[in-house]
């Protein structure tokens, strides 16, 4: 194997593992407790303000409520940064659910979690082979064992 194809195959890991990998991130209390339960998408990083009230004000002007996909072949894929902002910590896996008028869609595994986090953030990468449907708004879920510990209500366009 070539020392250019050994590259892109380590290139190719290497965003594998940094979308499906959740991070925890450093956030106040009075900005954590502004948002408990609450599983905000974005398309980046969330921005931090000169005090608490702006990085509030500022997370609620980020956060989206739908997310437009890419076409790549015949299939549509979704790319979002997440930050959940746990109300309930102590699991080292999560599962991200998307469901559909009660009805489970597609969800994804999130694991290698710090059960001492109470934030999480990572990037999502899900389309339309995992059950996911254009045009379809999905009530969304982090679930730790059978308790909701986030949400969120997400359109995919």
């Amino acid at each position: 194997m070539s020392r250019q194809m050994m590259s892109a195959t380590a290139l190719a890991v290497a965003v594998m593992l940094a979308t499906t990998q959740p991070v925890s991130a450093d956030m106040t209390k009075p900005v954590i407790s502004a948002f408990r339960g609450q599983f905000v998408v974005s398309k980046d990083e969330l921005p931090t303000g000169k005090n608490d009230k702006d990085t509030i004000a500022k997370i609620k002007k980020e956060q989206l409520k739908e997310v437009t996909g890419t076409a790549q072949e015949d299939n549509v894929v979704w790319n979002f940064h997440y930050t959940a902002f746990l109300n309930k910590t102590g699991a080292k896996n999560l599962k991200l659910e998307f469901m559909k008028a009660g009805r489970l869609a597609a969800d994804k595994q999130l694991d290698g979690i710090d059960p001492k986090s109470s934030v999480l953030t990572g990037d999502i990468t899900i389309d339309e082979n995992e059950g996911l449907a254009k045009g379809n708004t999905y009530q969304v879920q982090l679930l730790a064992g059978n308790a909701v510990v986030a949400k969120t209500t997400l359109s995919m366009k």
